[in-house]
């Protein structure tokens, strides 16, 4: 799995421990549902994670049923400067 991460991303993470964990949450919505990849500087409670080394900060991910994607991109973005993951360069896991 390839993990890319902007620098502004980075430091944020950097700046806040250096760990990054990553789960799938579903949604239900419209008659149908979709599930979307959370993130967080600190361990959400009550989940399990797999560690997955980064040269520039510690991911650990929760895939869930949905296993690993082939690529992990990492943003930090809008106005409160909020981290945001895409799996597989989408905003919601397929």
């Amino acid at each position: 799995m390839r993990v890319i991460a902007s620098d502004e991303a980075v430091a944020h993470i950097r700046e806040a421990g250096g760990r990054l964990f990553a789960w799938t949450t579903p949604h239900r919505c419209c008659g149908g549902g979709f599930t979307l990849l959370d993130v967080a500087t600190t361990r959400p409670p009550a989940r399990s994670f797999d560690c997955v080394s980064s040269a520039e900060f510690d991911l650990y991910l929760a895939g869930g049923r949905f296993g690993e994607p082939d690529e992990i991109v990492i943003e930090l973005s809008g106005r409160r400067r909020r981290l945001k993951a895409f799996w597989n360069g989408c905003a919601y896991v397929v």
